[in-house]
């Protein structure tokens, strides 16, 4: 189930009405996915960032994709046992052998993807993750959204050593299908490795689902200028800018 939240944003339904239709309809939902928002930048918490040291993104194209078999460094998760294992994406990269599963409580020392951070994940985690790896968060977005759980709990059971957020980003997984921010485990390690330029590594993931592709698709525009971030401040930037616009052509679109 979902991992991690990056910001809190209005609940818009961004759900297609005719659920069979979502691969063909990809494209168009790019174009009018905000239509039903009422205001992009309401309730939208501004991330708390710290700078650190920048590294360097890659500058490699989609066309220039090398097919991999698995990612270059440990990706792992701590699963909470609190979604339907049917529907599991992160148990589902386990049993591929894509991620390895993290008894709860036991440390990690690369990036935690967790809604309970309070940084972003961005361009100078790329020496962290290319070290030591990256982690998610496996546990169900309604316990999440108890203010009560969000924080103390889950560091106790994912003492992950660098907690990181992810950004605004629309989630193209069947349960939350067009929802913001409410992504599912390989969507959330997904971005993580898009943004920090592992692009390859990013499409194998999504490629044992067949929704996946529709998970870059839904979100290219963004996840393009989120990998152009040296830190945690120019994301946020990148974020707003994009929600700034977004809203702008939306309210374009209901004056006509």
């Amino acid at each position: 189930m979902p991992l991690p939240k990056g910001s809190k944003f209005n609940k818009g339904n961004y759900r297609k009405n005719d659920k069979n239709k979502r691969s063909s309809g990809t494209s168009r939902l790019r174009a009018d996915k905000w239509n039903e928002v009422d205001d992009l930048s309401e309730g939208c918490e501004k991330l708390h960032v710290e700078d650190s040291n920048s590294g360097s993104g890659s500058e490699e194209s989609e066309d220039e994709e090398k097919r991999v078999e698995s990612a270059p460094f440990p990706v792992a998760m701590w699963d909470l046992k609190q979604c339907d294992p049917k529907r599991c994406s992160g148990r589902k990269l386990a049993r591929h052998g894509l991620v390895r599963t993290l008894k709860v409580g036991q440390r990690f020392s690369g990036i935690t993807l967790t809604p309970a951070a309070e940084k972003c994940v961005s361009l100078s985690d790329k020496d962290i993750v290319a070290e030591c790896g990256v982690a998610v968060v496996d546990c169900s977005w309604a316990w999440v959204s108890d203010g009560a759980n969000a924080s103390a709990p889950i560091r106790k059971a994912a003492p992950g050593r660098h907690p990181r957020l992810l950004p605004f980003l629309v989630a193209a997984n069947p349960v939350n299908f067009g929802k913001p921010c409410q992504l599912s485990c390989v969507e959330a390690i997904a971005a993580a490795f898009y943004m920090l330029g592992y692009r390859s590594e990013a499409s194998l993931y999504l490629s044992k689902f067949k929704w996946g592709k529709s998970f870059i698709e839904l979100n290219k525009d963004v996840l393009e200028a989120y990998s152009k971030c040296e830190d945690g401040e120019a994301i946020i930037k990148a974020q707003a800018a994009f929600l700034s616009e977004e809203q702008r052509l939306r309210d374009e679109r209901h004056s006509k």
